[in-house]
């Protein structure tokens, strides 16, 4: 299973060179997963810097994957891992989903490099 990360969703919709890396894990819609807070994170960021119907457009896109929601237990082993490696909430919560489903977290998130189960990627510029 594939759990891309909000950075790398926002390069896929943009076009980048890094989003159509990224395009045949997002377009092989089988093994997506989706945490809802990847949802939010992209929609906010979407509406933010384009119109509401393109930030639909773009989550209906998203949510041909699974979607997985927050339970109680989820939270626990969210919180977990957020103590043990020192990750904010919403980082948290997708690294959780990806132990949890045992995939693969394709992200450009720095704190994640070098974590089990991430494929990381540097952002262009830095």
């Amino acid at each position: 299973m594939n759990i891309v990360d909000s950075s790398l969703w926002l390069e896929y919709f943009a076009g980048t060179d890094t989003g159509n890396m990224v395009s045949k894990t997002i377009e092989n819609i089988g093994e997506l997963i989706v945490p809802s807070i990847v949802l939010y994170e992209v929609f906010k960021k979407l509406l933010l810097e384009t119109t509401e119907d393109n930030a639909l457009f773009c989550i209906a896109h998203m949510k041909q994957g699974k979607i997985i929601n927050l339970g109680d237990t989820l939270s626990l082993s969210v919180a977990r891992l957020g103590v043990k490696f020192k990750l904010p909430m919403a980082d948290s919560i997708i690294y959780a989903v990806t132990i949890k489903y045992e995939g693969i977290l394709w992200t450009q998130d720095r704190h994640f490099s070098g974590l089990d189960f991430v494929k990381y990627f540097e952002k262009q510029g830095q």
